[in-house]
C-alpha cells in the first residue's frame, strides 16, 4: 500500500518533471521472479527505474537511511521504506555482502523482482566499472532465476554527487534480454563461475548502456581519484605562500 501510493505520488512527479524515456519493457516478466541487474550512476536511478516499470521493484540501502535520528531522519526512513528499499548494514564488509544476499534470496523466493548494483557504488565518472561477483552471481545461481541486464542513461548529469538540487533533463532507461545461467545451477560456490556470471552481466550492460568499461572496481577508483585531488591540494601553494608572506 506504502509503495503504490508512493510510487503514483513521486514516480507521477517524476514522469511529469523528467520525462524519462525507456526501451526494452517487454523484457521485464509480467510475473515471476527476476533479477534487474543495473549501472549506478547517481543516487536517482533507484526512483527513475522503478517508475517506469509496473512492477515492485526490491533494491538494497544502506542501513544509514533507516536509523539516523531526528525528524529528517525519521522522514528519510519512512521514505526508503515506502519507495521498497532494504536496509543493510555495511560496517563489516563481509557481513553486509551477506545480509544482501539472503535479502535478495527473500525478495526472489516471494516471486518478485530484485534490483541490484552489481558495481556495488555509484561511478565516480560515468564510466562502467567491475561488477563485484559476490552479490549478484551467487544470488541469481542460488535461486536459479534470470537476470535483465538495465542501462541507467544520463542520471548522473541530473544529479551529480554532491548536488542537491536536481537539473531538469530526459533521463534514459535500457532494458536488455533476460540471462539464463541455469547451466551454473548449484556451482554458487564456485568463484570462476561467479566472475564469468558476472562479467558477462556487466558486458551486456555496457553494451546497452555505451559506458567506457574499466576493469578496475568503483571503490578502487574513488580512492585512486581521492588520493590524486588530495595531493593536488597538497602541491598548491597555501594563500600566504601565493602572498609573498614568510
Amino acid at each position: 500500500m506504502i509503495y503504490s501510493a508512493m510510487k503514483f505520488s513521486l514516480g507521477g512527479s517524476l514522469k511529469l518533471a523528467f520525462r524519462p524515456w525507456v526501451e526494452g519493457l517487454d523484457n521485464v516478466p509480467a510475473e515471476g521472479a527476476a533479477i534487474l541487474a543495473s549501472n549506478h550512476l547517481s543516487f536517482s536511478d533507484s526512483f527513475f527505474l522503478p517508475t517506469m516499470l509496473d512492477r515492485k521493484v526490491t533494491f538494497i540501502a544502506k542501513a544509514e537511511y533507516f536509523t539516523t535520528p531526528g525528524i529528517k531522519g525519521r522522514m528519510t526512513a519512512a521514505f526508503f521504506k515506502g519507495v521498497g528499499q532494504l536496509p543493510v548494514d555495511r560496517s563489516g564488509a563481509r557481513g553486509a555482502g551477506e545480509a544482501a544476499i539472503r535479502s535478495g534470496i527473500e525478495v526472489l523466493e516471494r516471486g518478485e523482482l530484485f534490483g541490484i548494483y552489481p558495481e556495488g557504488t555509484r561511478s565516480p565518472d560515468g564510466r562502467l566499472y567491475r561488477g563485484k561477483p559476490g552479490g549478484l552471481a551467487r544470488v541469481a545461481l542460488a535461486t536459479g532465476v534470470p537476470v535483465i541486464p538495465v542501462a541507467m542513461i544520463d542520471t548522473e548529469k541530473i544529479q551529480p554527487p554532491g548536488k542537491v538540487v536536481p537539473k531538469l533533463m530526459r533521463p534514459g532507461i535500457r532494458i536488455g534480454k533476460p540471462l539464463d545461467f541455469s547451466r551454473y545451477q548449484g556451482m554458487e560456490q564456485d568463484r570462476f563461475v561467479l566472475r564469468a556470471v558476472t562479467d558477462e552481466v556487466m558486458y551486456e550492460i555496457m553494451k546497452l548502456s555505451g559506458q567506457e568499461y574499466v576493469d578496475i572496481y568503483a571503490t578502487a577508483a574513488k580512492r585512486k581519484i581521492a588520493e590524486a585531488a588530495k595531493q593536488e591540494r597538497a602541491r598548491k601553494p597555501g594563500r600566504a605562500e601565493r602572498a609573498g608572506v614568510a
